[in-house]
């Protein structure tokens, strides 16, 4: 029983302690200060040039610091710039502040969003400062407001825009392909063959082959009458028997 009440205690006690923790951690605004720092703002931006606007952009970020320090609005310097930024292009697309309406305090998880309704000489818009826990200045949004018209219009122009650049490709890509077909042509074209070798020419005929000129036998009687004498002695006859008419030596040198 005891275990039971000291446990109930401790539960108790964590729950007081979470709640007195949700409390402090509750941040107050305090929205008269945040709309003085955004009327600052809306003043001094509405009638600073480009070249005011500039100035800022090309000072140094301690020049910067210092400045904003200087003008007792909490904003840092590089938030301060962004802020130029956005409302430039702002007024580019509504044209210049006219006037603003009553403002209106947001709360959010990371901070505050204090806006209003603002004339300008184009169009109207709403104009929106985020605050930080600590109410510090972050950003400002200029939010135009287009009519269904112009909603439609913009519409439209963004469809025709995105369809345009699809057709656009596609043809391209077409075109591309059609050429396909001429690849082949250039290839041969542009591709080297190789030269045709030169015929070889005709052999010659060849030279015919000396006749074999006969031994003249009238210069070598002596010659043919040793050789009649011996083969009429070789068969046993006369030489009267028969006639040499040529002698003519064999390629070889053996006798048979």
């Amino acid at each position: 029983m005891k275990k039971k009440i000291s446990l109930l205690g401790l539960v108790l006690i964590l729950v007081l302690g979470f709640t007195g923790c949700s409390k402090s951690d509750t941040t107050e605004y305090d929205q008269a200060q945040m709309e003085q720092y955004a009327d600052f703002i809306i003043q001094n931006f509405s009638v600073m040039s480009e070249d005011d606007m500039a100035t800022f952009q090309d000072m140094s970020d301690l020049e910067l610091d210092l400045t904003m320090l200087n003008t007792g609005i909490p904003i840092a310097g590089e938030d301060f710039l962004t802020m130029i930024d956005a409302w430039e292009a702002g007024e580019e697309e509504c044209g210049a502040f006219v006037s603003r309406g009553d403002y209106t305090l947001e709360l959010t998880n990371e901070g505050a969003t204090l806006s209003t309704e603002a004339a300008f000489e184009n169009k109207e818009g709403t104009l929106e400062f985020t605050f930080d826990q600590k109410m510090n200045m972050e950003s400002i949004t200029v939010a135009a407001h287009y009519s269904m018209g112009e909603i439609l219009e913009k519409a439209a122009l963004n469809t025709i825009l995105g369809m345009g650049t699809v057709f656009v490709v596609l043809i391209f890509i077409s075109f591309v392909i059609s050429l396909f077909k001429y690849i082949p042509v250039l290839e041969k074209k542009f591709r080297k063959s190789p030269k045709e070798a030169p015929a070889a020419p005709a052999p010659k005929p060849a030279a015919p082959a000396p006749a074999e000129v006969p031994a003249d036998e009238t210069d070598d009687t002596e010659l043919v009458a040793v050789i009649s004498a011996a083969i009429a002695a070789a068969e046993g006859t006369s030489a009267d028997g028969f006639v040499v008419r040529s002698i003519k030596r064999r390629k070889s040198n053996k006798w048979i």
